[in-house]
Parts: C-alpha cells; structure tokens; sequence
C-alpha cells in the first residue's frame, strides 16, 4: 500500500534477455536514452508483454512452447522481440540476413523468413518485482540464451542510443568504479552471469538454479537509500545504496 492509502500499480509483464556468447565469454548490454524512468541505464535488452506477443499465430512458428502457458509463451517472445528490436540480433533457428525490416510487426518478419523462434533456448535466469512504492512497476522475467553464430548487434537509436559486448566481470568492475548508470538487478544478475566462465556453464547454471521471486525492500538511509532483498534469492550480495546525489 502506498502511504496515501491508495492500491499500488499493477506490474507490468516484462521480460529481459541475456544474450551470451564465448571466446571470450560475453554478454550483450544496451544504453537506455535519456528519457524516462530508467534514463541513460545500462542494462540488459527488453521491455514489456505486447498484446502482438499473446497472439495464438505464433503457435505455427514457434519450438518448445509445449508445457508453456500463454503467459510464459508471451514473455519468451517478448524477449526475444525485444532484443531484436533494440539490437538486431534475433534468437532464432536458422536466421539469414533480414535486411530493412524495422517498419514490419515481428510476427510478418518471422513469418515471412520462415523463421522459428526456439522458445526453449530461452532458460529462466531471474524474476524480480519493482517495490509497491514506484510510480512505475514491472514484472520481469530474466533470461539467458546463447547468441546465435551471426551475434551481430546494432541498437535502434530510440530506446537505446549505445551498445557493447562485455565480459559481466568487467561491468562490475565499472560499477564498483562508480559508474552509476548500472542498477541493482543489472548488477545482480551480472555477478550471478559472472560465476560462470563460458556460455555452457551459465546455461546449466540457470537450469540448476532454485528460482525466487525477488522483492526488493528499498530504505530510507543517510545520504540515500538502501535496497535489500533476501538472502534466501542466492544472490551474492543483498542490499545496494543508491546516493541522494544520483
């Protein structure tokens, strides 16, 4: 409850990819714009459930939906989706040379590519709830997969205005230098990303892995404020500061 006594937003289905790749071991980053509630943040590609990602169509051009309900179909395309719009690079089966298709719904360059979208190469990696208090709350579903042999990537110049492959040791390292862009989950998810040494190891790892709905508890302190999640989630470190100063 907020403190007005008013219901807090419902979240918003989001999903968020990890996409990862060898020699060396390496995972794709974007820069969100400057604009809105995650301005100029490093993070990993994504956004929200689009109605386009629920539609039964899909079900023609997709492997490994069977077991899934329409919620988890829906996220996993979004992922997939989202990645692709931001980056350019599309996990698929298969996938040649697309060409200019930014101007067409998802499903028509699927399906007009004969493309199919391996839903199963998609492993859950985390799942984390924005706090009751924020104006905006996402419901975001974390995955990793494997990038596929083209791992080509180009960001669209509107979300997202940079990106760069990187070793997740070494975007920890950045964050620990002060860079400020990188957030809580990010940075979570990267050392638990970081506890694998190639593509094979974090995937298993994913597989292997108890999986807990995080709740971050932000909390007013000195100077800031301090969010804490349980230690039960398995993350290494549980709490974060976040400076008053930004």
């Amino acid at each position: 409850m907020s403190g007005d006594g008013a219901q807090p937003p419902v979240p918003r289905l989001a999903a968020t990819l990890l996409v990862v790749r060898d020699d060396p071991f390496e995972v794709l980053m974007v820069r969100r714009n400057d604009r809105g509630q995650f301005a100029s943040v490093l993070v990993f590609p994504g956004g929200v459930v689009e109605p386009q990602d629920r539609d039964e169509a899909w079900l023609a051009h997709v492997d490994g939906a069977g077991g899934l309900d329409a919620d988890e179909r829906a996220v996993r395309i979004a992922a997939i989706r989202e990645t692709f719009e931001e980056t350019a690079v599309l996990v698929a089966e298969d996938c040649p040379p697309l060409g200019d298709v930014a101007a067409l719904p998802f499903l028509e360059i699927v399906r007009t590519h004969g493309l199919r979208l391996k839903l199963d190469g998609l492993v859950p990696f985390a799942h984390w709830v924005t706090p009751e208090r924020a104006p905006k709350r996402f419901d975001t579903h974390f995955y990793v997969a494997r990038a596929g042999s083209d791992g080509v990537a180009v960001c669209d110049g509107a979300e997202t205005v940079a990106l760069e492959w990187a070793a997740p040791a070494a975007i920890i390292e950045r964050a620990q230098g002060g860079e400020r862009s990188i957030l809580f989950p990010t940075l979570s998810n990267l050392r638990r990303l970081a506890e694998s040494n190639d593509t094979a190891t974090a995937l298993e790892a994913a597989r292997r892995r108890p999986h807990f709905t995080v709740h971050p508890r932000p909390e007013p302190a000195e100077g800031g404020t301090i969010v804490r999640i349980p230690a039960e989630t398995g993350y290494a470190e549980t709490e974060h500061f976040y400076s008053r100063e930004g």
